[in-house]
C-alpha cells in the first residue's frame, strides 16, 4: 500500500548508464530506437476499435486489477508509480481511471515523438520524460509500482535488459513490486523483437517474487478469429497454452 508521500523523487545523482542530460544512448538502445521506428504506421493494428485488441486491453486490466488488490495495493491514490517505456501515455490514462493520482504518476520513454504524444493526452501532473530510464535520477526506494509493457522484449540484448531491470528494482520501496506485461515466446517473422519468457524473467529479478498469470490470446490468431466473429477471442482464450503473454506482479519483500 503507498504511503502518501509525493512523486518518485529525483536521486543526488543519476544512476550508471547512459547520460540523459547529452542525449547519448548505450548501443542496444540505439538499435531499439530503430527498431521502434520500423514499426510505424502500424497504429492501427492497435487501435481500441479492433475486436481482438479491446478484448485483449480488458483481459489485462482485469487482472492488473486482481494483482494489485492480491498485493495489498488499494489505496490507489497514494500509490507512485514509474512507467518505463510509458510509449504514448495509454497505460498512465488507465492508471487515472483507476484512482491513482496524476502527481503521483511518472513515464519514461525513449522515443522524443512518444514522449511528445504522452505529454499532449495526459494531465499535466504527471511527469513524462525522455531519454533512457536507466539513467533517470529517481532515488532508490521511492517508488512503489515500476511498470513495464513489453518493452524488454524490444531490448534484443541481455546485458540491456539485465541494467534496466537492476534499476527498476533499485527504485522500489520495500513491499512494492514491479507490475510486468510482455510476451513469452518469439515471432519468426519479426526479428526485432523476442519473447521474455517466465524463466528470464525470474533470472531478472531474482530477489522478487513473482506472482505471474498467463493472458493475451496470441495475436496472429486473435486477430484471425475475430475476423470470424469476435466472440471467439473469449471461445479460444480459455485455453491456456494459446495465451502469448504474461502479467506479473514481482515483489519486493519489506525485508529487503
Amino acid at each position: 500500500m503507498g504511503s502518501g508521500r509525493n512523486a518518485p523523487r529525483p536521486a543526488p545523482r543519476a544512476e550508471d548508464g547512459g547520460d540523459a542530460a547529452s542525449g547519448e544512448r548505450p548501443d542496444g538502445l540505439q538499435e531499439m530506437a530503430a527498431r521502434y521506428a520500423r514499426r510505424a504506421g502500424l497504429e492501427d493494428r492497435y487501435s481500441l476499435l479492433r475486436p481482438e485488441v479491446w478484448q485483449a486491453v480488458q483481459e489485462r486490466q482485469r487482472a492488473m486489477i486482481g494483482l494489485l488488490v492480491a498485493h495489498g495495493m488499494s489505496d490507489l491514490a497514494a500509490l507512485r508509480v514509474v512507467e518505463v517505456g510509458c510509449g504514448a501515455g495509454g497505460n498512465l490514462l488507465e492508471l487515472l481511471r483507476l484512482g491513482l493520482q496524476p502527481q503521483h504518476l511518472c513515464g519514461i520513454e525513449l522515443l522524443p515523438e512518444r514522449a511528445q504524444a504522452a505529454r499532449q493526452r495526459l494531465p499535466a501532473a504527471v511527469r513524462v520524460v525522455e531519454g533512457d530510464a536507466a539513467a533517470q535520477p529517481i532515488a532508490p526506494g521511492s517508488v512503489d509500482i515500476v511498470l513495464q509493457s513489453t518493452v524488454f522484449s524490444s531490448l534484443l540484448d541481455d546485458g540491456v535488459q539485465q541494467r534496466l531491470a537492476a534499476t527498476m528494482w533499485r527504485w522500489l520501496r520495500p513491499g512494492g513490486g514491479v507490475l510486468w506485461y510482455d510476451f513469452t515466446v518469439g515471432n519468426p517473422r519479426n526479428p526485432d523483437v523476442r519473447g521474455v519468457p517466465l524463466r528470464r524473467v525470474r533470472e531478472l529479478f531474482p530477489q522478487g517474487r513473482v506472482d505471474a498469470r498467463r493472458v493475451t490470446l496470441a495475436p496472429p490468431l486473435a486477430r484471425a478469429a475475430c475476423r470470424v466473429h469476435p466472440r471467439l477471442y473469449a471461445a479460444l482464450n480459455v485455453l491456456p497454452p494459446l495465451r502469448t503473454h504474461v502479467l506479473a506482479w514481482i515483489g519486493r519483500h519489506v525485508a529487503d
